[in-house]
């Protein structure tokens, strides 16, 4: 039965709180439109993507008018095109960047990801061409989202790709420098990569998946923020409980949303991500949601604590409420997108060493940070190496998204718009670990990788 109570607290949650749907996601399979002939490749895939998606957008939209719910992004993951393209040259793959340009914008949806590689323990020919080609295929187009995973916990760390991953975003960074270097928020570095996750710039449509599916990313910072702040001074057993019931309330509108779209577009429903994803706009930060919880701001000591706090409880929360749960959902900490991050930045108390230690206890890693722009290649590999050693060790994911903004410097700010915000650049450290990164080989898989 309807409980109008119910009814009126969604209601103050989307008008007041910033309560959304941050993006539905179809996921398509392109195994089928390999070819052997380039142009043949081509019209394949722009002939899959339009076909399977052709309603997505005009779907999400009658949903919205339908339960009053904003559903922020419209979006599509398609199987890695190292795989899909895996005789192409570099060119070739340019080429394949725009067929999905070119597919996403005849849609009108927001990003369409999948341009990635997986190459933890090597490279086939597909990957290392398409790696190649990411600066300019990123430069040349504005929707296309791309991803490598560089790391597995059963595999270790491919240290040769974390250094060519180094070089690309530099170069990427460079090419884009008209746009502070904007073509780097489009790019990100993973180890444990997910093959269901809806959130860009990491959405891929895993081998394992079906031809094609909806995945849901829910949002809510603002909600858990006023939760919080409602509940007062109570002990941490009862403010994880009202982590719990609120994460419990955000996941069920994101499995409405799934449900609904699925079967309306006739694709399976995949998984809810209960991720919260911040937003620059006041009122929808995590880093609001922890200063809620007792600290005066985000990066003082206790910040971690609060955070893996936070982080569990969504969990716990989410999977009571949807049966199929993926993505990555936790709490998200991008610098850039998040309001209370950037001030907490520009206050001097939250820096990269604090947030690589809260990507131990979140969900996903180092998250649009602003870098100065002449930054070494290498030193770039170094942060990269830092993170994905925490997802490896840790058997989770982490992901690396920095961008080394040309012709600035620590303390001025990079403008990105709309929801990848604006972010303050970060000082690094001043000594090289060019030496180390230049060893080349794999660091080796941890000993608790060995279950069989």
């Amino acid at each position: 039965m309807l409980n109008t109570r119910d009814i009126l607290e969604t209601i103050k949650m989307i008008r007041e709180e910033n309560l959304d749907i941050r993006t539905v996601t179809m996921g398509i399979s392109l195994f089928d439109c390999i070819s052997d002939d380039p142009a043949r490749l081509e019209q394949k895939i722009y002939d899959k993507i339009t076909r399977t998606a052709k309603n997505l957008v005009s779907v999400c939209c009658e949903l919205e008018r339908t339960y009053g719910i904003p559903i922020v992004n419209k979006r599509i993951s398609v199987t890695p095109i190292s795989y899909v393209g895996a005789g192409l040259s570099p060119e070739g793959f340019i080429r394949l960047a725009k067929v999905l340009e070119r597919a996403a914008r005849e849609l009108g949806v927001n990003f369409i990801g999948g341009y990635s590689a997986h190459v933890q323990k090597g490279e086939i020919a597909g990957a290392r061409s398409l790696m190649e080609s990411i600066p300019e295929a990123l430069t040349e187009t504005s929707l296309v989202c791309s991803s490598i995973n560089v790391a597995t916990t059963k595999a270790g760390i491919n240290m040769d790709a974390v250094r060519e991953m180094g070089e690309i975003i530099k170069k990427t960074a460079y090419l884009t420098r008209d746009k502070d270097s904007i073509g780097c928020a489009k790019l990100v570095v993973f180890a444990n990569i997910p093959e269901d996750n809806p959130f860009m710039a990491g959405a891929v449509h895993g081998i394992g998946e079906s031809d094609s599916v909806i995945n849901v990313g829910v949002s809510g910072p603002g909600v858990v923020a006023a939760a919080i702040k409602e509940a007062g001074a109570c002990d941490f057993s009862a403010l994880a409980d009202t982590v719990k019931k609120i994460a419990f309330k955000i996941t069920r509108v994101g499995q409405l949303i799934a449900a609904e779209a699925s079967s309306r577009l006739g694709v399976p429903y995949g998984i809810v991500d209960l991720s919260l994803a911040p937003t620059p706009a006041a009122g929808d930060s995590v880093a609001e949601i922890l200063e809620n919880m007792g600290l005066e701001r985000t990066g003082t000591h206790g910040t971690t604590a609060a955070l893996a706090l936070l982080n569990d409880a969504v969990k716990k929360g989410g999977v009571m409420a949807s049966s199929h749960v993926g993505g990555l959902s936790g709490a998200f900490i991008p610098v850039s997108e998040d309001r209370g991050m950037i001030d907490a930045v520009k206050a001097g108390t939250l820096t990269l060493e604090k947030l690589e230690a809260m990507t131990a206890v979140c969900s996903v890693g180092l998250d649009m940070i602003a870098i100065p722009g002449d930054t070494e290649a290498a030193t770039i590999s170094g942060i990269i190496a830092d993170e994905i050693s925490i997802g490896v060790v840790n058997n989770k994911t982490t992901a690396v998204r920095v961008i080394p903004v040309y012709g600035k410097g620590v303390g001025e700010v990079a403008e990105f718009g709309g929801l990848l915000g604006y972010a303050p650049i970060m000082p690094l450290k001043k000594d090289s670990c060019a030496d180390f990164i230049n060893r080349g080989g794999r660091i080796p898989a941890p000993i608790h990788s060995l279950r069989n």
